[in-house]
């Protein structure tokens, strides 16, 4: 019905990007806006702004040869100011970040040995956000937040280290 009258209206939080004969015209906020349809304009999509977030699920090895999952959880969302960099740059964003979550991942945890890993999950968080940050701003994405929630070894290696913690007592 908003079509028949030229109008569209664009939720709270989200924009949407209009295209003049399929080329990029303008960002439109959160409101009713009046797209004429029949000049050639029309609404490409509708871009959140909302905080998404990814878990990201990364299988590794340490420096001594254990295999542990990495799962990391990065927040990120859409900035407005370059919502059309956002829209039009990147086909699958969540894709994207978790290649570059993975590589930095990949990257840090072989350096470490399994105990470290564990204490040093800060500073892994960190260089995954720096390097988020650095390669996502360029296609209009702000990283949050990045945490590393769980470093899981291999269940042998638990039960190996629960054994020997319980011959310590």
């Amino acid at each position: 019905m908003g079509n028949l009258f030229c109008l569209v209206q664009v939720d709270q939080s989200t924009v949407a990007v209009k295209e003049n004969f399929g080329k990029f015209d303008d960002v439109l906020e959160p409101g009713c806006h009046c797209v004429p349809w029949i000049f050639g304009r029309q609404i490409a999509g509708h871009l959140t702004l909302r905080i998404q977030q990814l878990d990201v699920k990364c299988e590794t090895k340490t420096k001594d040869n254990v295999f542990v999952n990495v799962v990391a959880s990065i927040q990120y969302r859409a900035l407005v100011d370059k919502a059309s960099d956002a829209f039009y740059r990147l086909s699958n964003t969540k894709e994207q970040i978790q290649a570059y979550v993975f590589d930095v991942i990949r990257a840090s945890v072989p350096k470490l040995n399994l105990d470290d890993t564990f204490e040093q999950k800060n500073e892994i968080a960190k260089a995954v956000e720096k390097e988020l940050e650095k390669a996502m701003s360029a296609y209009g994405y702000e990283i949050v937040q990045t945490l590393i929630v769980d470093i899981e070894p291999d269940e042998r290696v638990k039960r190996a280290m629960n054994e020997i913690n319980a011959g310590k007592i």
